[in-house]
């Protein structure tokens, strides 16, 4: 089998596509033979060896990195329900082992595609729809609200600008691009703002809700104009630094910080969510923008484009 390793933290060449051993269903797991690979920015901090999620600590190398597939049920560990085979569905890895051809993963952790979705659309989703939808929970955007996405050409941006629009909001996006913002727009943006200009906060004016998925001084500039009694939802850090406002400050505007951590609970919250984001591209109120797919052995290549800033939405490997 085909699977890309990384042996040492470095940069995006250090993904190397070499061969690792077929994965044996074990009881109460199943086979998947991978179509789509979703990739996500934490992975390119982590080839890196940067560390924002302090769990990525523990993983020894060399490593399969990867964490999100879809794919075909091919083959059935003891005790698994028959029924799965040949069934076509999108499951998380345990945190490794996904940039490959074939993945063998817990059968309680699969979830169907739903008819009408296409595979990719839910590989799309897997990750970045529970994130988006976990967030729009813990704000509780109010018709009218004022909410100002951050990244909002990214993979979770790209869906907060609808979900918060469906919500009844008016949706600043704000993004490093043209291309970005216009995708935005095309979305459902109110209002879009290059974050590379300065004074842009400012511009923007006051917000009651922020989605802040980049951190660092876009993140510090963002949180400025949030309202009294507004909300902060942190839950990326593109900047390289996630945001941590001072908590005095924030009590003192009446200002709910809310980190990514807190947003969603156990498992059953976090399956929820996924299956919400499924269920509304289902009904084609939810669209996944995948900008970019590159195939497994170019995976470098993936995160290199990511890193750059110039991917859009969603990026995908394609084994």
């Amino acid at each position: 089998m085909r699977a890309v390793w990384l042996e040492e933290f470095g940069g995006p060449e250090m993904l190397k596509l070499g061969a690792a051993p077929e994965p044996e269903p074990r009881p109460g797991e199943v086979l998947v033979e991978v179509a789509f690979v979703n990739v996500v920015f934490v992975e390119t901090q982590f080839r890196s060896g940067r560390f924002p999620n302090p769990a990525l600590r523990d993983v020894a190398l060399p490593v399969v990195p990867g964490n999100g597939v879809g794919g075909v049920v091919s083959g059935l560990g003891p005790g698994v329900d028959p029924g799965l085979l040949g069934a076509t569905v999108v499951t998380s890895t345990g945190g490794s082992g996904a940039y490959a051809e074939r993945v063998a993963v817990p059968a309680d952790g699969l979830i169907e595609v739903p008819q009408g979705v296409g595979l990719d659309t839910a590989v799309a989703l897997l990750a970045d729809g529970r994130t988006a939808f976990g967030l729009l929970w813990a704000a509780g955007i109010e018709t009218g609200d004022r909410v100002l996405v951050e990244a909002a050409g990214g993979g979770v941006g790209s869906l907060l600008v609808q979900l918060a629009k469906s919500a009844g909001a008016h949706v600043v996006a704000a993004a490093g691009s043209a291309a970005k913002l216009a995708q935005a727009r095309e979305l459902g943006a109110d209002e879009t703002v290059d974050y590379r200009e300065p004074g842009w906060a400012a511009a923007v004016g006051a917000v009651d809700v922020v989605f802040d998925g980049v951190g660092g001084r876009i993140g510090a500039e963002a949180f400025e104009v949030v309202s009294r009694g507004g909300r902060f939802l942190v839950h990326g850090a593109a900047s390289g630094e996630m945001s941590s406002p001072d908590p005095e400050v924030a009590a003192r505007r009446g200002i709910a910080v809310v980190p990514l951590g807190s947003v969603l609970g156990g498992p059953g919250e976090v399956r929820k969510a996924a299956e919400a984001a499924l269920a509304e591209a289902a009904a084609g109120r939810l669209r996944p923008v995948i900008g970019q797919r590159f195939p497994l052995a170019k995976a470098s290549d993936a995160h290199a484009a990511i890193e750059a800033r110039t991917a859009l939405g969603k990026t995908l490997l394609v084994p």
